[in-house]
């Protein structure tokens, strides 16, 4: 039972946690012991999270995570609600708005940066800052990047832009924030089901599956991993990038 209760006495923020990964990383961490505050745009998805997590204190919020003050908001209502600021922050919150260079509009690639890159930003920022002022002996971030911000994707400037950010972003923000005990990771997902496969069809994802060599799409093992880096087991671990991704790329 120890084993499965890795992450008791930890409060975990989720963004994008309404849906697809986040929601699988929301219910990973509520069974190893964490406290939940589920953060996503959509309150609607956030809330069917958390109806289907482990009985636990757990928290649905509502955030703009483009948004400095929306952000600075979510925190504070964290700090309000538990009385303390969350020690593990998994930045899941992400968009696609996919089409090929020639075509790509400024504003499909301003907002693809806005939630992904920006957004990771702004409440990786904010949750330092309380956990800093806090006192907090340690503390662990977790940044969702993706194995398309290493090697690119056809009709995905933006996206492999912004994932690219995200990789960068986390292995400076390890450097400067390992003097306070917080460390910063990122998890790089391939081919995964969730919400955005779903648009794709089965003949692509098909395709897709050939190429891994493992043989399929992932499934959950990005929350697995996400337990990992917000647990003890990886508390010499910082500023790396874990692939997950079957295989695809070596």
């Amino acid at each position: 039972m120890a084993a499965q209760l890795r992450l008791r006495g930890t409060l975990a923020l989720v963004t994008g946690g309404g849906s697809g990964i986040g929601r699988a990383i929301c219910a990973r961490f509520a069974r190893e012991g964490a406290q939940v505050a589920i953060a996503d745009c959509d309150e609607a998805g956030a809330a069917q999270t958390l109806r289907g997590l482990q009985a636990g204190d757990h928290q649905v919020l509502c955030v703009d995570v483009g948004c400095s003050k929306s952000v600075a908001d979510l925190v504070a209502q964290i700090q309000a609600r538990f009385s303390r600021p969350a020690n593990v922050c998994v930045n899941c919150a992400g968009i696609t708005m996919d089409e090929f260079l020639l075509k790509q509009t400024e504003e499909a690639f301003d907002a693809v940066l806005r939630v992904n890159l920006k957004g990771t930003f702004l409440v990786t920022q904010a949750v330092a800052k309380a956990l800093v002022a806090s006192g907090a002996s340690g503390g662990s971030i977790i940044n969702l990047g993706s194995i398309v911000g290493k090697v690119g994707n056809l009709g995905q400037v933006n996206y492999a832009a912004s994932k690219a950010g995200v990789e960068a972003l986390s292995k400076t923000v390890a450097k400067e924030l390992a003097r306070y005990g917080i460390r910063c990771n990122t998890v790089l997902p391939g081919f995964v089901h969730s919400p955005m496969t779903d648009k794709v069809p089965q003949k692509v994802l098909d395709k897709f599956a050939s190429m891994v060599p493992l043989g399929r799409l992932g499934e959950p093992e990005v929350a697995e991993v996400c337990a990992f880096l917000a647990s003890d087991d990886s508390r010499y671990i910082t500023g790396a990038s874990l692939e997950v991704t079957g295989g695809l790329f070596i």
